[in-house]
């Protein structure tokens, strides 16, 4: 009998933590930005290129994340402001334009490199985000375009 009060409390504890915790909320970041500032305007992606770049890369690296509805829930939400605001600092795709040309080559080292490795887009946002799963002719065209942009090579042979 004790053990199943023990196990009832900690039930009930569990989901008054959880309901507690849901009044911790951040402060969900999509930001005003300046189309002219950002990467696939600059680099005049093509709609391709552009769709890929927003479904793989913009939800972590712009100023404009789609936060789909488990974004509310806490601790769920924590862990996806962290993303994200981690994602900005390494990149930020809608800030493009304000970077120095040394770093917009650093940075378009470091996609190809990610891109290549694997390492992006993330496997735990590509979980819960199927359309972010890039197939291997996405991410060779993600590549191609990051090295004719950083090549400044014509981009539309690239298109």
């Amino acid at each position: 009998m004790k053990k199943r009060l023990t196990l009832k409390n900690s039930a009930i504890f569990f989901v008054f933590l959880l309901l507690l915790i849901q009044s911790f909320r951040f402060a969900k970041t999509a930001e005003a930005f300046d189309p002219a500032k950002d990467f696939a305007a600059i680099t005049t992606a093509n709609a391709e290129v552009a769709h890929t770049l927003k479904i793989a890369c913009y939800d972590c690296h712009s100023n404009q994340p789609i936060y789909p509805w488990y974004s509310n829930i806490a601790p769920v939400s924590w862990w996806m402001q962290n993303h994200i605001d981690e994602g900005r600092q390494h990149l930020n795709f809608s800030e493009w334009g304000t970077y120095s040309e040394k770093r917009k080559e650093h940075k378009l080292e470091e996609c190809i490199e990610m891109v290549e490795e694997g390492e992006m887009p993330m496997a735990s946002y590509t979980w819960m985000h199927k359309e972010a799963n890039l197939s291997d002719a996405q991410k060779l065209q993600l590549i191609e375009y990051f090295k004719a942009v950083k090549g400044n090579t014509p981009v539309a042979k690239h298109q």
